[in-house]
């Protein structure tokens, strides 16, 4: 079940990625447009990572932005707007993308509706998602799987985290964040 509006207390938790074209551009655009329709409150560093799962590919530029409170439904409107902006082809799941944007979390929220699975159902599983996420929310947790920063710790002692690579490039320049 989905709640309502009112239900999505705190921020919201979106990740993007993108390994096709011109990356950084592509994360740029994706974080202007979704400043616009949620409100970005923190964008995190950018990583570029291998890619988990699917067909060989290159390496992907990912990061985390916190957006204001709002519905599952309407995060997940400006993530697919986001996607479409990029002209986003859906083909091979998992296969390279020019945009991938994931709502990770919604606050508190929890909701086994098929459209928007909340939390994200591999965002506890994902390096990717979560140390850029605990660079910009170091106090977060992931409903039902626990504090991000204990999952990046149980991730690096895995080596999953071996495949993040840290940039200098920073998505929130010229944005009014917070």
């Amino acid at each position: 079940m989905e709640p309502g509006p009112a239900a999505a207390s705190g921020p919201a938790v979106l990740a993007l990625g993108s390994n096709l074209g011109d990356r950084e551009a592509t994360l740029r655009a994706a974080v202007a447009l979704l400043d616009k329709r949620l409100g970005v409150l923190a964008v995190s560093p950018v990583y570029e990572t291998v890619p988990v799962g699917g067909p060989p590919q290159d390496d992907y530029l990912n990061a985390v932005l916190l957006a204001g409170a709002a519905s599952p439904r309407e995060l997940l409107a400006a993530a697919r707007e986001a996607e479409q902006a990029a002209d986003r082809v859906r083909t091979v799941r998992w296969g390279p993308r020019t945009l991938d944007v994931d709502v990770i979390a919604c606050g508190p929220v929890v909701s086994d509706d098929p459209e928007i699975l909340l939390p994200h159902p591999r965002a506890h599983l994902r390096a990717f998602v979560c140390v850029p996420w605990l660079d910009v929310a170091p106090d977060a947790a992931v409903p039902g799987h626990g504090r991000v920063a204990d999952l990046v710790a149980g991730l690096a002692a895995t080596g999953e985290t071996a495949g993040l690579r840290r940039t200098a490039v920073n998505l929130g320049e010229g944005l009014a964040l917070g």
